[in-house]
């Protein structure tokens, strides 16, 4: 019989990487990846208030809902009514934010690094809200209205957090309005009118409403679609988008 030499066997083992080398090599490659995908595809957020209560979960000291934000969809598609979206906020949004990145330059990195895999949330500030009206329509809530209105009709509010957190009181605002009232506003072309679902307890367009955008979010400044929730585990869902003008 004759012997096959190493050289001519298909099967002759190939050197290994030192576990030194191949370890932290495979580390890097999986960070690359999840970067990429994050950058690209989708990002993990921590939801760190409660201002999208009982869509979102999220309040200071407690574990927030992990959600994924789609950012490929509004490559193809615009926003519409009834999704909920994660947006940068413009400058009269920004005014008393406060970043909390480190000083020291380790943890300002580790910190940056758990933001990515949504272990922490990040330093910037990376609004969510949902989306009610979009460029040319007009949204209001004024007194005798029993919600929401855009272009005069009442939209779905079944999302809304029932009872409201907070008490609404004085003439200037209502419960159905989910505290004061506000508009006619009419949405500039290529903005969004976006609101939380926790009307009592959100900071959203009705308050900003002085600015050049009249508190509307420019559409360049989406972000992406939040789609899922992954964590906690008992919290695992999708998140729905509401046809709210039916």
């Amino acid at each position: 019989m004759q012997a096959v030499s190493e050289a001519e066997n298909p099967k002759a083992e190939k050197k290994q990487l030192p576990w030194y080398v191949e370890i932290p090599l495979v580390m890097f490659v999986t960070l690359a990846v999840i970067v990429l995908i994050q950058t690209f595809v989708g990002r993990l957020y921590v939801i760190p208030s409660a201002s999208m209560e009982p869509t979102l979960h999220g309040c200071a000291g407690c574990t927030g809902d992990r959600i994924i934000v789609d950012k490929l969809t509004y490559d193809f598609s615009d926003p519409k009514p009834g999704d909920v979206v994660v947006f940068k906020g413009t400058d009269s949004w920004n005014e008393g934010f406060v970043n909390q990145q480190s000083q020291n330059p380790v943890t300002s990195k580790l910190r940056n690094i758990a933001s990515w895999v949504g272990l922490a949330s990040t330093d910037e500030n990376d609004l969510v809200k949902r989306v009610i009206a979009t460029g040319g329509q007009t949204v209001q809530c004024l007194e005798g209205d029993q919600g929401v209105k855009v272009d005069g009709k009442l939209i779905d509010q079944s999302f809304v957090q029932n009872p409201p957190s907070n008490p609404v009181q004085g003439p200037g605002g209502s419960e159905a309005c989910g505290g004061p009232y506000f508009g006619p506003v009419k949405v500039p072309e290529g903005n969004l009118w976006v609101m939380g679902d926790n009307r009592t307890n959100s900071a959203d367009s009705r308050y900003h409403m002085g600015d050049q955008y009249q508190g509307t979010i420019p559409e360049d400044n989406v972000i992406g679609k939040v789609r899922w929730i992954v964590f906690p585990f008992n919290r695992i869902q999708s998140v729905d988008a509401y046809d709210l003008q039916g």
